[in-house]
C-alpha cells in the first residue's frame, strides 16, 4: 500500500491583506492624498500671506503649510521607490535617496524658519537654507526622467514633469516680473501641478 502526502490546495478565495490605509486596488490612495494635501494647504496659506511672509505669526503659518507639503513629497518619492518609475538600476535608487535625503534638510530648514532660529550670519544656517531650491530642482529633474522611463503610463508620464516644474517657473517670474507676478504664478501652479499629481498617484494600481 502505497500512502502519499500532497500539500493543501491553495485557497484561491482568501485575499492577500493589502497594507494598512490602502486597498489592493489604489495602494498609492494615501500617498497621493498627503501630496495633494500638503500642496493645496500650502497654496492656500501662500495665497494669504504671500510668497515672503513678515511677522512671527505668518512665517509660522507659512513654515507649517510648506512643511507639510515637503512632507506629500516624501510620499511621492516613495511611490516613485515603490513602482521603479526612474528604472530599476542603482543610479535611480542612488537619485531617489538623494533626493529623500535633500528634502529631509530642506524641513529642517522650514522647522528652523518656523521656529525663528534661522540666522543668515551663520554658515551652517545658509547651508540649511539652500536644501529647499535644490530639492526641488532635483525634483524638476526626477520628473524629466520619469517621463523619458515612460515606466508611468498615459497622463501620470508627463505630469510630474509639469508640476515639478514649480521652481524653475517661479523664481524666473519673479526676478522678471516681480511679487505680484510671482505671487499669482506660485499658487494657481502648486493647484494645477502638485494638486493634481496627488489625485493621479493616488489612483495608480501598481
Amino acid at each position: 500500500m502505497t500512502i502519499q502526502h500532497s500539500p493543501a490546495p491553495a485557497r484561491s478565495d482568501v485575499a492577500t491583506a493589502a497594507p494598512e490605509g490602502t486597498s489592493s486596488r489604489h495602494p498609492y490612495a494615501v500617498h497621493g492624498a498627503v501630496l495633494t494635501a500638503g500642496a493645496l494647504a500650502w497654496a492656500a496659506t501662500m495665497a494669504v500671506v504671500g510668497i515672503d511672509p513678515v511677522g512671527h505669526a505668518d512665517e509660522l503659518a507659512y513654515s507649517i503649510a510648506s512643511g507639510l507639503f515637503q512632507v506629500g513629497l516624501l510620499f511621492l518619492v516613495r511611490t516613485l521607490w515603490r513602482t521603479r518609475a526612474l528604472g530599476g538600476g542603482r543610479v535611480a535608487r542612488f537619485v531617489l535617496r538623494a533626493e529623500a535625503v535633500a528634502i529631509g534638510l530642506a524641513i529642517g530648514s522650514t522647522a528652523s524658519d518656523g521656529l525663528g532660529l534661522t540666522d543668515f550670519d551663520k554658515v551652517q544656517y545658509v547651508v540649511l537654507d539652500a536644501f529647499w531650491p535644490l530639492s526641488m530642482l532635483g525634483m524638476f529633474l526626477i520628473g524629466i526622467r520619469i517621463a523619458i522611463a515612460g515606466r508611468w503610463k498615459g497622463l501620470s508620464r508627463v505630469w510630474p514633469m509639469v508640476a515639478e516644474s514649480w521652481a524653475v517657473v517661479v523664481i524666473p517670474t519673479l526676478g522678471i516680473f516681480g511679487d505680484t507676478a510671482a505671487h499669482v504664478v506660485a499658487v494657481v501652479h502648486l493647484v494645477v501641478g502638485y494638486a493634481v499629481l496627488g489625485l493621479l498617484v493616488s489612483r495608480k494600481t501598481d
